[in-house]
């Protein structure tokens, strides 16, 4: 079974300063959506080596472990949010909703 990719979203250029910043550091940890079927957290903790563009699918971080992580799909780094924050929040949010799952006819 073939995971469909969302479309790469641009992020904003002030994430740019924020992972050369991180660059500098021995080990930097990232929290990212992985691209499953469901929103699903992935983990990278190691040094970043560079930011690669990938005309086809985007930029993605470069670890120096081989990981990759596209650069839309961070939701944390190093404590500080990342362009996927509000993607994630919105998820841990939905249960506080009034249906939290269920149709119009429970909240009357």
């Amino acid at each position: 079974m073939k995971i469909m990719r969302p479309r790469y979203l641009p992020i904003d250029p002030e994430y740019f300063e924020i992972i050369e910043e991180q660059m500098k550091k021995d080990e930097t940890r990232v929290i990212y959506f992985t691209f499953s079927d469901e929103p699903e957290l992935g983990e990278s903790n190691c040094r970043i080596i560079k930011i690669e563009n990938n005309r086809e699918e985007g930029d993605f971080l470069i670890f120096e472990n081989g990981e990759k992580v596209r650069l839309d799909r961070i939701v944390v780094i190093s404590g500080i949010p990342g362009p996927a924050y509000d993607e994630y929040d919105s998820y841990a949010l939905a249960p506080l909703t009034c249906k939290a799952g269920y149709d119009d006819s429970f909240c009357e």
